[in-house]
């Protein structure tokens, strides 16, 4: 079993929006490279810069033909109405027409959540999604979900980000505590590769196919962006449970897929 792990494409329609675009076509290009394939492709988030209507359907134009599963998370940047608008109805979301949804495979469920608020950069997934949450983890226990979401809900040492993190991370967490097949909860929104124990699993944060936060850990210095290598991450299936891999793509000298 493999999932790859993509975030934060930040996807636009103005003057800058050909980097973006090309990058993420790159990541998935390298992901279809992967001997065996993933079995699906999830992107946490921040699909685009601006929540409109033409990035999604310049998303839209990127991923169409990708042969693999796709799933798509809304965050921060993102307009939950505009994903739905141009993605409702897709594999995509689920077939669905709902920015959280869920998609059993034979051996493993993605469940997508939609961490988008209104008000402010912070996420908060509410009552009522961490309802229909603790329904579909019951539903299949004896097989492992995958939890996808934009926002990390625990701090990660960043404080500009921790300020803008999942605002019911406790809630969720009490959630995840109830059942005992949550492998992974899935996240974007830092920019960074970050693995942080969560609720009796592991949050795994996804580095951006865009751009990449600088480590910056002092509250009293500015947060910027590097050029540092892009990529994403890959969820492995092991003997010993789940291993998380960063797989690099605008600095490797690896093969590309096309599509």
């Amino acid at each position: 079993m493999l999932i790859a792990h993509l975030s934060d494409p930040h996807l636009r329609t103005d003057a800058l929006a050909a980097e973006p675009a090309a990058l993420l076509r790159l990541a998935l290009g390298r992901v279809l490279a992967l001997d065996p394939r993933p079995d699906c492709v999830v992107i946490t988030g921040d699909l685009t810069e601006y929540g409109q209507v033409g990035a999604y359907e310049q998303l839209r134009e990127v991923v169409g033909r990708f042969p693999l599963p796709l799933y798509l998370t809304t965050g921060n940047h993102d307009d939950p109405a505009a994903l739905v608008e141009v993605f409702g109805g897709t594999s995509f979301l689920g077939g669905g027409d709902s920015a959280h949804y869920e998609v059993a495979h034979p051996g493993f469920t993605v469940v997508a959540l939609d961490s988008w608020r209104p008000d402010g950069p912070a996420g908060r997934l509410g009552e009522e999604q961490l309802s229909w949450l603790d329904d579909v983890l019951s539903r299949r226990p004896e097989v492992p979900a995958f939890v996808c979401l934009h926002h990390p809900p625990v701090a990660v040492g960043i404080p500009f980000l921790d300020g803008m993190r999942l605002a019911d991370g406790p809630a969720l967490g009490e959630v995840l505590q109830r059942h005992g097949n949550v492998a992974r909860v899935l996240a974007g929104h830092v920019h960074r590769p970050i693995s942080v124990p969560f609720a009796g699993t592991a949050v795994a944060v996804a580095p951006s196919t865009y751009r990449q936060t600088s480590l910056t850990l002092r509250a009293d210095q500015q947060v910027g962006y590097l050029a540092e290598p892009t990529g994403f991450l890959l969820h492995v299936a092991t003997e010993s449970g789940f291993a998380t891999h960063t797989v690099a793509v605008s600095a490797a000298g690896a093969l590309i897929g096309a599509f």
